[in-house]
């Protein structure tokens, strides 16, 4: 035991986590206890083939279909190729341990035949798709969901480019395919590909998350509620065309990730895997644990052999079937507590190790870690938790759970907060810095001003936080006001002062970048199953009349330069934390200056007082100007000659130290990189 935790470094690197070392030995040891039972020692990807032998497959005489269904006394499939009739030449035979087969010849099924499974059990039936259906779609008259036999090829052109650990850091333009048409419509993945992912490289990203791919019966859920867990929505296209957009992507260096959710599923039981063969607890927990109480959904039994070979396979399936780059996962706080995160506040570490993990969750998050980057080892992996758990994301061997990083989910917390709060005057510029780092020194995060979560109906981009509806009437070149002229700038700040401090990555939800009007809303049935709100306006940020345009390209410019310059790998001044270099924090001129490398990043949040000669103690050299904010073609107001050098004074007193004074002036509310060239 006592060398087994000399290798647990979670411990070693946080001497506060020494109370908790037997509990976090514990699920360590039970992890690595479940992969050895279920694997007897081979590679868990290996395991982890549940699609390839559940469903539908093509075989060199025919077709074979199989299904996990313990509780089942009769399975028949029954669609296009029989009137959707009980026909016994389509009945599945049970062939041990709750798994059932049919083998038919080739000309029992062809391409596009719907078809669905009639399951039988005592005392009662019901139709059901079956559980690794690759292709289900909807009836456009009846709303019903069915599998679709789908039997055709992609033929890959580009291998990935991307790499495990970008020196520059993640830039994730998160998206989501229904919603990306200007079209009041359900945009598709060929449209996209065409159309939008020709922006999203211009911009300089260089990952993209996908939303909404698993498929799920109601649209408007954003694809949290999925019902078909091995098939891509059909609403958004078909397999092949999903297939050339991540093909597309990785032509033009970029990683695409989706959204997994395996935090719970779909109550349906016409469509999803609720009663699949008519026990409640086949695959989710029974009782008063099988119900999500906030979400109105069904909670997974990782305790369950088979339920972890169904998750752990389709973690696999997606790499391997559609090539996409890794995951992340949704809802990890939900799994990872018994009490799912609800009314927990997470103020001390008492709070993770007091008796309310879900021990089975958190070893299935760890296997997964392990299985993704068995099969990918440049694989990555985010974490959605709130609660801050130590260890996410640090690797299994350090007593980790194996993530790659973890979303900074307090970063867009602090700005609502300063925003709707704290008045300008007050804004601290030291304190924003401490936010924006403020976060363990042994994990990586994914920082973001904001995400889909903030653009949703009832909450509020930062854009309309700023400048609300004056966005209708003064967003264009020449008809501004001050509530416009303040958001566009402090819009622009907020973006750098997260984008340049970032330790793992940066993510940005479609159309954020630019200010996007509008808000999020799905068709339903409250807003009469209208897509008015559930699109992206490109048509604005095209115009160069309209402020858009300016924001868009401060984005663009933004990206390209800290992709370009800044290495999150090695500071040259550190060699470990921090990364960010602070050099001068004046609290009541509210300025603060900050290095990353040979970049630095001088802000000025005071929204009254621009500053003549402004001198702060930074790297003797020469510095450029590469960026500021209050450029003419960012909407600012062209107040500085950026094509100045500018010259550090040499002071006796600081000299040993390799500081001299730069004196510069700054605009209110502005903010500066500038590159030591020399």
């Amino acid at each position: 035991m006592t060398n087994i935790r000399k290798q647990l470094k979670l411990v070693q690197n946080d001497p506060y986590l020494a109370p908790f070392e037997d509990a976090i030995q514990g699920r360590y040891d039970y992890a690595m206890r479940k992969e050895f039972e279920l694997t007897n020692g081979l590679e868990l990807k290996e395991w982890a083939s549940g699609h390839l032998y559940f469903g539908l497959h093509r075989t060199k005489t025919g077709w074979v279909l199989r299904e996990w269904a313990p509780n089942a006394t009769a399975i028949y499939i029954k669609g296009d190729m029989n009137g959707w009739e009980k026909d016994e030449r389509y009945r599945l035979q049970p062939v041990g341990n709750g798994n059932w087969e049919v083998e038919l010849p080739k000309n029992a099924m062809k391409h596009g035949q719907l078809f669905k499974l009639l399951v039988e059990w005592n005392g009662g039936w019901g139709e059901r798709i079956p559980s690794y259906a690759m292709r289900v779609v909807q009836d456009d008259q009846t709303k019903l969901f069915s599998a679709q036999v789908w039997d055709a090829d992609y033929q890959w052109r580009n291998s990935k480019k991307m790499t495990k650990h970008r020196k520059s850091g993640l830039f994730i333009y998160e998206c989501h395919i229904g919603m990306s048409s200007e079209e009041e419509k359900v945009n598709t993945y060929e449209d996209f590909r065409i159309n939008v992912l020709p922006r999203i490289a211009d911009l300089g990203y260089n990952c993209i998350q996908i939303m909404a791919i698993q498929e799920h019966p109601y649209y408007g859920s954003f694809g949290y509620h999925v019902s078909n867990f091995f098939a891509a929505s059909s609403r958004f296209g078909t397999p092949e065309e999903l297939k050339a957009l991540v093909d597309d992507a990785h032509g033009r260096g970029i990683s695409v990730i989706m959204d997994l959710v395996h935090s719970h599923a779909v109550k349906n039981e016409l469509e999803g895997l609720g009663n699949f063969d008519g026990t409640p607890y086949q695959y989710f927990h029974d009782g008063y644990r099988r119900e999500h109480p906030a979400w109105d959904s069904l909670c997974f039994n990782y305790g369950k052999n088979e339920v972890l070979h169904f998750l752990l396979s389709n973690c696999r399936f997606w790499m391997e079937e559609y090539d996409f780059d890794g995951f992340r996962f949704d809802g990890v706080t939900s799994m990872m507590y018994l009490s799912h995160g609800l009314g927990e506040d997470f103020n001390s570490y008492n709070s993770y190790y007091n008796g309310n993990e879900d021990g089975d969750a958190i070893m299935y998050l760890t296997l997964a870690n392990k299985l993704i980057h068995e099969v990918k080892p440049n694989a990555i992996t985010i974490a959605e938790d709130m609660s801050g758990m130590p260890g996410l994301a640090q690797p299994i061997a350090d007593g980790g759970m194996g993530f790659d990083y973890r979303l900074a989910m307090g970063i867009p917390d602090f700005w609502i907060k300063y925003i709707k709060e704290v008045k300008d005057e007050d804004w601290k510029a030291g304190h924003i810095l401490y936010e924006m780092t403020n976060r363990r020194e042994d994990e990586k995060t994914i920082s973001y001003c904001e995400s889909h979560d903030q653009a949703l109906v009832g909450d509020k981009t930062i854009i309309f936080r700023l400048i609300d509806s004056d966005m209708y009437w003064h967003f264009e070149h020449g008809h501004s006001t001050y509530m416009v002229d303040r958001g566009i700038a402090l819009h622009k700040m907020i973006r750098l002062a997260t984008a340049s401090t970032i330790n793992g990555g940066y993510l940005n939800f479609m159309g954020n970048e630019f200010g996007h009007p509008e808000w999020i809303d799905f068709p339903r049935e409250g807003n009469g199953w209208s897509c008015k709100y559930a699109r992206r306006q490109w048509s604005l940020v095209d115009n160069p009349n309209y402020f858009f345009s300016d924001l868009n390209r401060f984005d663009h410019d933004m990206v390209h330069l800290l992709t370009k310059k800044v290495n999150i790998q090695k500071d040259k001044y550190g060699k470990h934390l921090p990364w960010v270099m602070k050099w001068w924090d004046n609290e009541g001129d509210q300025v603060v200056a900050y290095s990353r490398g040979d970049l630095l990043f001088v802000f000025n949040w005071n929204g009254q007082k621009s500053f003549e000669g402004y001198g702060m103690l930074v790297p003797e050299g020469k510095y450029k100007v590469v960026l500021n904010t209050d450029d003419t073609k960012y909407a600012g107001f062209g107040l500085n000659d950026d094509s100045v050098e500018h010259f550090t004074e040499h002071d006796d007193l600081y000299a040993q130290d390799g500081k001299g004074w730069l004196r510069l002036y700054i605009p209110a509310r502005c903010a500066m990189v500038l590159e030591r060239v020399d």
